[in-house]
């Protein structure tokens, strides 16, 4: 079984964190993952960085921004990561956006994946409809979840799709704004949270953007069965050390 729906088969919240590769060093990855996993987080997402990150506030895009200016490319980071699995257990996953992946070769860097022992994807500008048409298959063979997003404005039947089509967890975004740019969950929000977990989806639902704390992972953790942290961990990232990321987490469950 996916390390994914293993995780999601425990019977606890989950709290996945966020971050971007090679940022705020190149060689910071391997390390970042390893104490991330030591202080008790369930998955990692693990940001291939892109001089384009539409969905990304200005805290990711800035952390982008230097990643790439460290030198990370795509095939640094499998490089990077190619015996994590010797020292990680928990499910890693890569969140980036298409161009870099079609560039890379779509089954070249799934195998690449399944050769180092990532668990899914998140590539939020991949529509449905065009993974389902030429990707499914690809993904399915080397055992890669794709993550599927959705927000509030998505409609019923989109949503029902999303669902029908995937088959580890579905990433709810909080709201339609970017990544970081909220501290806190409003009754709108909130009502949207319910709404979802009464739509009885087959698919465990995980909230991503606008996660900063104690208060809104419990919101978030309220309905859904877990919540992922990006920007506020990031922002750690910019002036803490790597061997402090406990305390962050600590703060945060």
């Amino acid at each position: 079984m996916n390390r994914i729906n293993q995780k999601l088969n425990e019977n606890k919240k989950l709290l996945s964190i966020y971050f971007t590769a090679g940022f705020p060093n190149l060689n910071d990855t391997v390390s970042i993952i390893e104490e991330l996993e030591k202080s008790g987080v369930d998955m990692i997402e693990i940001g291939l960085p892109f001089s384009d990150p539409l969905a990304d506030g200005p805290t990711i895009q800035e952390s982008s921004t230097i990643a790439l200016a460290n030198g990370m490319t795509t095939e640094l980071l499998f490089e990077q990561l190619k015996n994590i699995r010797k020292t990680v257990q928990i499910p890693l996953l890569i969140m980036g956006y298409f161009n870099p992946i079609l560039q890379f070769g779509i089954e070249k860097f799934c195998q690449k994946c399944a050769a180092i022992g990532i668990d899914g994807l998140i590539i939020p500008d991949l529509p449905v409809d065009v993974f389902e048409k030429e990707f499914q298959s690809i993904f399915a063979q080397y055992n890669l979840k794709n993550i599927f997003l959705i927000t509030p404005q998505t409609s019923v039947e989109r949503i029902q799709k999303i669902d029908a089509i995937s088959d580890s967890f579905i990433y709810m975004v909080s709201s339609s704004s970017t990544t970081g740019s909220q501290n806190s969950f409003g009754e709108i929000q909130k009502n949207y949270f319910e709404r979802i977990a009464k739509m009885n989806l087959k698919n465990p639902q995980i909230v991503g953007f606008g996660i900063s704390n104690s208060d809104t992972f419990s919101q978030a953790i309220k309905y859904q069965k877990g919540a992922i942290i990006g920007s506020s961990f990031v922002n750690y990232l910019k002036s803490n050390a790597i061997s402090s990321i406990a305390k962050y987490i600590k703060l945060i469950i």
